[in-house]
């Protein structure tokens, strides 16, 4: 489903127990210098990550100064985040002029500890290839290399390489717990466009065999994904970025399902399989 953007007034976009995506929860809270907010999110362990500018976080008695660091926009450097446990008390408050935060969120009953990633520990992926239109790079804020000191939230960027171009090709899913097959796990993009009057489109079929849905996102879109396949491309000439958001019912990592007709493909793109590996 699109959400298009709107002023959402730092109050959650996605919040707990959706009832189209219940294991996510997402917000974007927008701060000017000295401005502080605090949170808890009962039952969901969270990941806070500047989109722009710097925050100081404090959790349980641990506090992390100078998170984030990007200026104009999410091209504009490298992130930064904190995990934070379920259920906890976590507070921010803004030191640089401006500062617009995402608030990842995904399911968990257990509580663990809370950490930072700091932009030198990010993970960074690049695969696919401009002659099959799916150049693109993806920073794991929180992937593979935090197995085991996170639940089920799994949070990423996604950024196209070059204008134009395909994401989450071939088209793929995951609503399903079967084992070894695929894995349920609910999905929430949000989209930024550079420029910013850029747009793409998110298709999302839910079932084989029948014509899906196209919906034209733009700068500052959010989509949420209970079910179904979801490609998404970006219109020539603008580059496309886009917050990912993964939280899995029975476990963290992610296993895609390939829709059968078109998974052939995954032959032809260069990287994609340690692309896949990493969203673990």
């Amino acid at each position: 489903m699109h959400i298009p953007p709107y002023d959402n007034q730092n109050k959650p976009i996605v919040d707990m127990d959706d009832k189209r995506v219940p294991l996510n929860y997402f917000n974007i809270v927008k701060l000017t210098r000295g401005q502080a907010f605090d949170y808890q999110v009962p039952g969901y362990e969270t990941c806070i990550v500047p989109a722009t500018g710097s925050i100081d976080i404090e959790c349980e008695g641990i506090k992390w100064d100078n998170i984030g660091g990007r200026g104009v926009d999410v091209w504009d450097g490298e992130p930064e985040g904190v995990y934070i446990p379920t259920g906890a008390k976590a507070t921010f408050v803004c030191t640089s002029d401006a500062a617009e935060v995402f608030i990842a969120g995904a399911r968990f009953d257990g509580v663990l500890e809370p950490f930072a990633v700091r932009a030198e520990e990010i993970d960074l992926v690049q695969y696919g290839s401009d002659d099959t239109k799916t150049h693109r790079k993806i920073k794991h804020i929180l992937g593979t290399k935090y197995h085991d000191k996170v639940g089920r939230l799994l949070v990423s960027e996604l950024f196209t390489v070059g204008q134009g171009g395909w994401s989450g090709f071939p088209p793929h899913k995951h609503d399903t717990d079967r084992l070894p097959l695929e894995t349920r796990h609910d999905e929430t993009y949000n989209f930024r466009f550079r420029p910013g009057h850029g747009f793409g489109t998110q298709l999302l079929q839910k079932e084989d065999g029948k014509v899906g849905e196209a919906f034209h996102v733009v700068d500052g879109s959010t989509f949420v994904i209970d079910k179904g396949y979801h490609p998404c491309v970006a219109a020539p000439g603008y580059e496309m970025y886009y917050f990912t958001i993964l939280g899995g019912l029975s476990q963290r990592s992610l296993v895609q399902y390939f829709q059968p007709t078109h998974a052939y493909q995954v032959e032809t793109i260069p990287g994609i399989k340690d692309m896949i590996a990493k969203f673990k």
